[in-house]
């Protein structure tokens, strides 16, 4: 039997959204989050496979492991982690980086009535300037182009945006999105 007191958020969006503002906003409220990613940095390490500053290497592995152990095994990981944190005695828990169809599929049957997903979305070009812009791993046009084209055909991101709870729109600045989120936050009573 589920906890019903515990209650899982999902975080969700395109590369350059403002996924990690969000995060960073709800952990900076105390709550621990589990950083799929970082399921993917383990296991590069674990192999000594190392991370190049492109992100290259990483998007590669993270492919590659999708191919190899299944759609499942990020979040598998991910499910694992988390339900550590719940059994340690944490009632909420955020979930940094779902991606996949297959991912929120399985999520949602892991966590029933437990899961919120939000997706931080906004407006095309902005997000490329954006991403452009930003400090570490900044793209250019043809290559944030072709990220997205990745993350849509190869990693099935489209639909647990599409199948999102709640949407927070990006595009006015971050004391914006985080009142916004901290507005979900009342209606689900995170």
């Amino acid at each position: 039997m589920k906890d019903k007191d515990v209650k899982i958020l999902a975080v969700v969006g395109m590369s350059g959204s403002g996924k990690s503002v969000v995060v960073d906003h709800l952990t900076d409220m105390g709550f621990p989050k589990v950083y799929f990613g970082g399921m993917i940095y383990k296991e590069m390490e674990r192999r000594g496979i190392e991370r190049t500053p492109d992100g290259e290497s990483e998007k590669h592995f993270r492919e590659m492991i999708r191919e190899t152990e299944g759609k499942d095994w990020v979040v598998k990981q991910a499910i694992k982690e988390a339900k550590e944190l719940i059994a340690a005695g944490q009632k909420r828990v955020i979930l940094d980086g779902l991606y996949t169809w297959t991912e929120y599929k399985l999520l949602r049957k892991e966590f029933p009535g437990q899961m919120t997903v939000v997706a931080v979305v906004v407006d095309k070009d902005l997000r490329h300037k954006r991403v452009a812009k930003r400090p570490e791993r900044p793209f250019n046009a043809e290559e944030i182009q072709e990220r997205d084209r990745s993350e849509i055909e190869n990693l099935e991101k489209g639909g647990p945006i599409a199948m999102a709870d709640y949407y927070v729109l990006n595009n006015f600045g971050v004391a914006e999105l985080e009142s916004r989120v901290d507005e979900i936050l009342a209606q689900i009573e995170f």
